[in-house]
């Protein structure tokens, strides 16, 4: 005995399918940002410029930690290059994720505490937070284009040290 299904099932089947293909897989999403933040951790400890500023679109925005902002891919790895061969050669970043929203399907914000150690000097302005220890937070906002996690903006910023007890 054959069954047959009617059109309006299969529409509301087909509907269905398509919605839970299309329906982001958050827990995909959180690794892939994830190991995208490590890989970039492990690049900074390489002082690898190239590798740092893989992520990052071409007209990406970076506000780095003075405020000085780099704009495009090609300014961000220039300036990181620069501060990978001086202030920062040999020094070692280690990188915490804090919190990771996602306001939009394919956008993610990506809030990370880093812990830099072995630097040589720091920018004007910027102090250690503990001795040995410059703590930064750092804001990328991410889009997924192609397919793939991209970094289209990012902002670095000290965490001042504790005020010393009067």
């Amino acid at each position: 005995m054959t069954r047959l299904v009617s059109v309006p099932v299969l529409a509301a089947l087909s509907l269905l399918l398509s919605t839970a293909c299309a329906t982001p897989n958050r827990a995909r999403d959180e690794q892939v940002l994830r190991e995208l933040v490590s890989a970039q951790a492990e690049a900074w400890n390489r002082q690898d410029a190239v590798a740092w500023s893989r992520d990052f679109t071409s007209d990406a925005a970076f506000i780095n930690i003075v405020g000085t902002v780099f704009q495009g891919h090609a300014e961000i790895e220039q300036r990181h290059a620069a501060i990978f061969a001086s202030i920062f050669k040999g020094s070692q970043d280690r990188v915490t994720v804090r919190a990771l929203i996602f306001p939009a399907p394919d956008v993610a914000i990506v809030d990370t505490v880093h812990e830099v150690t072995g630097h040589t000097g720091l920018p004007p302005g910027v102090q250690n937070t503990e001795e040995g220890l410059l703590r930064t937070q750092m804001r990328y906002v991410m889009k997924r284009t192609d397919g793939a996690w991209r970094i289209v903006a990012g902002q670095n910023t000290d965490v001042k040290p504790a005020p010393r007890p009067r």
